[in-house]
């Protein structure tokens, strides 16, 4: 990889440890809180979300690195592996959340455990997906940035109406994409254009429906309760 190369990738990931520094410390605390607490879900130990959070942690060392100019994880190929993952580990956490709201008695689930948890897996599906957006789209952050023409191939922005702006989308715009998709649970302004994105933002609008629809409100019962 040249040294302009590098320093493209460097500003591509720079934008994008906010978010991934979010989903460690959301994991983090949950993890933490879980060991205070002694919240143990079906069983399993509070450090099982530190197991499931380790992408994250991967990808933050990653991006930090990147402020100094050298990542990490050397190719857009690991990224996504370690996004998919992360994605991955997340659906895990919804299902072991839905099978302790199955299994356990409302007595036995506390309020602050659900909520806490309910958040911890939204925010990183919000987070997570946002940022696989940003990955798949164009070829990659970096093949974007060396392109003098935005060429929409998974998402459609309102701005790529206007081809004389010259507009190209950062980080934040696939992270608001994330948001509406998880909050709507459909496209609003911008248009998924292939067979992948569709899937990738149904994948998300699901398990972002789950977590709100059952496990939130379950969370509010018990606390009424």
């Amino acid at each position: 990889m040249s040294t302009g190369d590098t320093e493209l990738r460097a500003e591509a990931r720079r934008e994008a440890a906010p978010a991934v520094v979010l989903v460690l410390i959301v994991l983090a605390v949950l993890a933490f809180a879980s060991h205070a607490e002694g919240w143990e879900l079906i069983g399993l130990p509070w450090w099982i979300w530190l197991v499931l959070g380790l992408p994250a942690f991967l990808l933050t060392v990653d991006l930090l690195l990147a402020l100094r100019g050298r990542g990490l994880v050397q190719s857009r190929k690991a990224a996504i592996v370690l996004l998919v993952l992360l994605a991955s580990g997340n659906f895990a956490a919804l299902m072991i959340l839905v099978a302790g709201l199955v299994s356990a008695n409302t007595s036995d689930l506390s309020g602050g455990e659900l909520l806490l948890t309910g958040f911890a897996i939204y925010t990183t599906d919000l987070v997570v997906f946002g940022l696989i957006f940003w990955e798949v789209e164009s070829g990659g952050p970096m093949v974007r940035l060396q392109s003098p023409v935005r060429d929409p191939i998974e998402f459609r922005f309102p701005q790529d109406d206007d081809t004389s702006a010259g507009w190209k989308p950062r980080v934040w715009d696939y992270l608001y994409v994330s948001l509406t998709n998880s909050i709507a649970f459909s496209p609003t302004d911008t248009m998924p254009l292939t067979l992948r994105a569709k899937a990738l933002m149904g994948l998300e609008s699901f398990v972002a429906a789950m977590t709100v629809l059952l496990v939130a409100a379950r969370a509010v019962n018990v606390l009424g309760s």
